[in-house]
């Protein structure tokens, strides 16, 4: 699955999502408009699925701190701790299979603030608040969309075929994506609001890890 409908999700969605359901990951973030795909395997996750499928169809990714992961030395698993920020992101698409596994789609709404709130299921819940982002200043644009433009071909086979005026946020994730950054270089721009700010955090790490040579 590699096209978004043009008519879904809509750009801009007014709908509350006050309390969601958690997939805790570590090195995993979701970023507004990705697609991210993802095996369902454990029972309370899958339990998650079957709620989330049953009601908005929304859940919070929540990215695992370095040195929170579970470890295997038998002692009692503790919730691990995640990142304050969490994409946000309703599935597009799933597919269940006999045993009760899903795979599932999903599609990146936006950054929100989370925090953790007492949970009756088997998953974890959190309160999420979408995070408001600082604009760019007037004139900046045209600089900063042609600097990630050129770096986002230098990522890709072939030049990729956006609007000119396509805004500068959705070229600078659509970068982010494509640098495949280690999850501590990552955070800061992912949690970054202003926009300018994470744009130009983004080109920098961009210069910081080269691409591969395309043959």
């Amino acid at each position: 699955m590699t096209e978004i409908p043009h008519v879904w999700p809509p750009e801009e969605d007014d709908r509350p999502a006050s309390v969601l359901p958690m997939f805790p990951l570590g090195g995993v973030f979701l970023l507004p408009r990705q697609i991210l795909p993802l095996h369902v395997f454990e029972p309370r996750y899958r339990q998650m699925i079957d709620d989330v499928l049953d009601g908005q169809g929304r859940l919070a990714m929540g990215t695992v701190l370095e040195g929170q992961e579970p470890t295997d030395d038998g002692e009692e698993e503790l919730a691990p701790r995640i990142l304050h920020v969490s994409g946000v992101g309703e599935i597009a698409r799933h597919e269940k299979t006999p045993d009760g596994r899903y795979f599932i789609w999903l599609f990146g709404l936006g950054r929100f603030d989370v925090e953790e709130v007492p949970s009756d299921r088997l998953y974890r819940k959190v309160s999420a608040r979408r995070l408001e982002e600082v604009p760019l200043v007037n004139g900046r644009e045209e600089l900063l969309r042609g600097e990630l433009r050129s770096a986002l071909d230098s990522r890709t086979e072939e030049p990729l075929v956006l609007p000119e005026d396509v805004p500068v946020e959705l070229l600078t994730d659509a970068l982010t994506q494509k640098l495949h950054l280690p999850q501590n270089a990552m955070e800061p721009i992912f949690t970054e609001v202003d926009i300018e700010k994470r744009a130009r955090m983004t080109l920098r790490a961009h210069a910081a890890f080269p691409p591969p040579k395309l043959d």
